[in-house]
């Protein structure tokens, strides 16, 4: 099937986006949940649903056990944008839609760019696995590329519980049944994935450095000249020389090297590229060991 091109009102054709999106990343779409998410009643709901599957014959099936729709095993997107680089960030932002009916009209009259950095996400039905491992909260066997000793691209299973965006590329919060612990997985790297009827064992209640919040403690450069501190003060709007961030610990080294902060103990690094210094050091080193210098 090929996406339809038919003329359709943007607010309907926002909740069939919406309706794809669902169905497809997190195995389900209920009248009851596009309804809430919409803010429309229950026969509205239904309405919509009956048009989807009126347009789309055969993408969806309806599952009592779910009391919702599922997506059937040849489901073909007809109007959402389905690919991880469109769908991520809809995600982390917890958007309903990122296209607006302006297509490339300037809609604000600003004009904006952003850095044109190398794709690093998974293919689209691997995305999805993931997605509804942590929505059903069930294992997953993932076939996984590491920069570890172990075998490229050898199977494990893991238990996921959130997506994260480092500011850099994506990652997976999971628990790993290989290692006993909760450690990070690099979504690019996830080159198979496989939802298992299991459920997770583990529970994001007991993944401390994701739970737990830590505050980083910053400030200029020691290198800095006054006039560059000052214009530091500026950028970070900083409170008495210092900036404070709170952060979950299983997120501290990634704000360090998104920030470029000199983590040498002599701070040595070229203050002109480095320009911030950790100032509790000993307190926040033990969850990030591999960030400092």
């Amino acid at each position: 099937m090929a996406k339809l091109s038919i003329d359709i009102k943007w607010a309907t054709r926002q909740r069939l986006e919406f309706i794809e999106i669902m169905a497809y990343y997190t195995g389900s779409i209920s009248r009851s949940g596009l309804a809430r998410t919409f803010g429309i009643s229950d026969p509205a709901a239904t309405k919509d649903l009956k048009l989807y599957n009126d347009l789309a014959p055969g993408n969806l099936v309806y599952d009592p056990g779910v009391f919702g729709f599922i997506p059937e095993a040849n489901f073909t997107e007809m109007f959402a944008d389905l690919s991880p680089a469109t769908v991520l960030p809809m995600i982390a932002n917890n958007l309903i839609s990122v296209k607006n009916p302006s297509e490339d009209k300037q809609v604000y009259g600003i004009a904006t760019d952003k850095l044109p950095l190398p794709s690093r996400l998974p293919a689209q039905s691997v995305l999805a696995q993931i997605i509804r491992a942590i929505k059903a909260h069930r294992q997953l066997r993932v076939n996984y590329h590491s920069l570890s000793d172990r075998q490229s691209g050898s199977s494990r299973i893991i238990e996921p519980h959130a997506i994260v965006n480092n500011g850099l590329r994506w990652h997976i919060r999971a628990y790993s049944h290989d290692t006993y612990d909760f450690r990070d997985f690099v979504l690019s790297r996830v080159v198979e994935g496989e939802l298992l009827p299991t459920k997770a064992e583990s529970s994001p209640n007991y993944d401390d450095d994701w739970m737990e919040i830590i505050s980083i403690q910053l400030r200029p450069h020691p290198g800095l000249t006054v006039k560059q501190r000052l214009a530091l003060s500026y950028d970070y709007d900083m409170v008495g020389d210092l900036i404070e961030i709170q952060v979950r610990r299983a997120m501290v080294g990634y704000l360090l090297q998104q920030m470029s902060v000199d983590t040498t103990t002599d701070h040595s690094l070229n203050p002109n590229a480095y320009q911030l210094i950790v100032v509790n050091r000993d307190e926040i080193e033990p969850f990030a060991g591999w960030a400092f210098l």
